[in-house]
Formats: structure tokens, sequence, C-alpha cells
């Protein structure tokens, strides 16, 4: 289970992330991470971009990681290859000039074609972690979150459970973000162990069922570019339960 490469250059590097692997180490656990990855194939980039710090105190390298997908996410990764690369990557998550897309399978049928969800992201102590959201009120200081969604198809799971695929842009980069919204929406991502871990496993879905899809940024050498990453094997095989 390892990263594919989708396309790179002398700044940057676009992988396909599998579901099951994390990006960098949580400092609990020894395990495979894309980092690790980076490191054995491309050594060169270690040291590019920042450090994180555990909260046990571990200073972690974190080669060329502009942004992050969950572990139990599939889908496309940007990396940078050079400081240079990755100052001007991470301005651009930063001015919120990236596009992001996403592809989800849901529980039930939202009854709009489309809509959008503007609610603050909040954490809720637990173990393991977790995140809720709640409604931004006028006026209140908060660090909202925005997600925009369509219906792509509705149909029917082998299970006689109502299912959904959805398209997903989230307009900010909070943590679970995607995966809290569509629960509070009341149409929670199918197998979601965290967020809707007493609804029943469909299509055969063993994990989240949540693609990172697409993904349209500013080249560091110049131009803008989109780069997509295929539906892995066990979303695909889900869809075509669909009935």
């Amino acid at each position: 289970m390892e990263p594919t490469v989708i396309f790179e250059d002398d700044s940057i590097l676009v992988i396909n992330k599998p579901a099951g692997i994390i990006v960098h180490s949580d400092g609990r656990t020894e395990e495979p991470s894309v980092c690790d990855w980076v490191v054995a194939h491309y050594p060169e980039m270690r040291g590019v971009g920042e450090p994180w710090v555990s909260p046990q105190g571990e200073v972690i390298d974190r080669p060329g990681i502009v942004h992050r997908l969950d572990r139990t996410t599939s889908g496309v990764l940007v990396l940078a290859k050079t400081t240079e690369a990755y100052t001007a990557l991470k301005k651009q998550f930063h001015d919120r000039t990236v596009s992001k897309e996403y592809r989800a399978l849901v529980y039930g049928h939202p009854k709009p074609e489309q809509g959008v969800i503007e609610q603050e992201i909040v954490r809720v102590k637990s173990i393991p972690p977790r995140w809720a959201s709640r409604f931004v009120r006028e006026g209140q200081k908060s660090r909202a979150a925005i997600t925009l969604w369509r219906v792509l198809r509705r149909g029917m799971s082998p299970e006689g459970e109502r299912v959904s695929v959805l398209g997903l842009v989230p307009k900010t980069g909070r943590t679970h973000q995607l995966r809290v919204h569509l629960q509070a929406l009341g149409y929670p991502i199918i197998s979601d162990h965290l967020y809707a871990a007493t609804r029943p496993k469909l299509l055969r879905l063993a994990r989240p069922a949540l693609h990172a899809e697409r993904i349209t940024i500013d080249l560091p050498d110049g131009g803008r570019r989109t780069f997509e990453a295929p539906l892995p094997e066990d979303l695909r095989v889900a869809e075509a339960l669909i009935t």
C-alpha cells in the first residue's frame, strides 16, 4: 500500500494517496506514512517545509507536506520539492486560491440538488479525537467552515438503504470538515467509524467513503493546473452496487 505518482516536475510532486496510510506520524504509533515514502524515494526533499511537534513533544519531520488527508481518505495530495515551492503553495492554501473537489457516498437522499454548509468546526473531548459543528450566528466571532455540495447520483444499496453520491468543494480546510459537515446535514458518509458509528456499513465499504478527486493549483513555475486521482477499487465497486 504505497502512493502512486500523478505528476512531478522540479518544484512539486503530486501523488494519489491510498486509504489506510497516514500522511505523517502522529507521535503515538509507529506505522508507515506518506512522509516515510517521500524520504525513501525523494531523499532530497528531507527538510523541505516545517516540522510538527506532537503533544508528546516529539519533533516530526514533514518533508514537502503542505496539506493533509485523513488516514481513511484516498486521493490527490500535493507536495513541495523545494523550499520556494513550499512557500508558494502554503500561501495559496492560506489565501484559499486552491480549489479542491471530493467525492463522497452518503446515507440517504438529500432533498435539494445542492447547497452550502457554513458551520464552525469545534473539537469534542473524546477518545479518539472527534470534531463537531455548530451554526455560525451573525456577528459571532468564530472560524467558520464552508462546504459546497451537490448531488451527483441517488439510488439504493443492495441492503435496501437509500444512498447518494455527492460532489463536495470545501472552501476552508478544517480538520474532518467534510465528515462533520455531512453528519450535521443529516447525511453522514457511509461507513464513517467516527461520525456514523451507529449506522450499518453498506456497499462492502470498510472505511469512510470519501475520496479527494481533484485539486487545482497555481504551479510555482507558472500556470494553473488541475490534477485528478481516479477512484480506488473499493469506491468503484461500491458505486457499481448502487441501483
